[in-house]
């Protein structure tokens, strides 16, 4: 599996606004676009006019490196999406939050996205009693997460857990918090997806 192994406060930087991708960091005053509210580099105080290509651009790129999508991937997910019945700007998403690290990030189990792919990779999930060690796994409705029992007591897990337990949890999942296990209940709809990102430009970029 890939990884993006650059510091990714530089792509909160770049895009200028936060993608929460370091967990913890991103909600404290230590967080780098707080900090230097301009894009990274030798230039990145000047103010540019953006062509419209790039401003298509942009959105791609805000919204595969929410996810910690690579470029290939994120260009199949969305031809996928393409083909599939409803508007491709709202299931492109829609597929992208359905993705079983960011439910464990959304559940909690991780404090970012980037965490629950590493957790999924080392094997410490299950969906519906089965191990899963595949990040992009798309969970459907009703489906049960959980970590396996092996790995209940870990430090990390539950750390995660108890720093999510102040934050609410979206309408369309459910966590029993005494038995660690979370459940899908529903398809998110786009009003309840919180990344801000302009879908119709990434559909017009595909377009060209």
């Amino acid at each position: 599996m890939a990884r993006q192994m650059a510091p990714v406060c530089r792509l909160c930087r770049r895009e200028g606004e936060k993608l929460f991708l370091k967990g913890d960091k991103c909600y404290s005053d230590k967080c780098p676009v707080e900090r230097r509210p301009y894009a990274p580099g030798q230039h990145g105080r000047e103010r540019k006019k953006m062509s419209d290509y790039a401003l298509h651009l942009r959105e791609k790129q805000k919204l595969r490196r929410i996810y910690g999508v690579l470029e290939r991937q994120f260009r199949r997910d969305y031809y996928n999406a393409a083909r599939k019945k409803g508007v491709t700007g709202a299931v492109l998403p829609q597929a992208l939050e359905m993705r079983l690290d960011n439910i464990l990030y959304r559940l909690g189990f991780a404090a970012s996205r980037a965490q629950a792919r590493q957790l999924v990779t080392h094997g410490h999930f299950t969906v519906n009693g089965r191990k899963v060690d595949i990040p992009s796994y798309g969970t459907r409705p009703g489906d049960v997460i959980a970590p396996r029992p092996a790995s209940r007591d870990l430090e990390v897990i539950r750390n995660n857990v108890e720093a999510a337990a102040q934050r609410s949890l979206p309408e369309w999942l459910e966590l029993n918090p005494e038995t660690m296990e979370g459940r899908v209940k529903a398809l998110p709809s786009r009003d309840q997806i919180d990344t801000n990102v302009k879908e119709a430009l990434i559909v017009e970029f595909y377009s060209w």
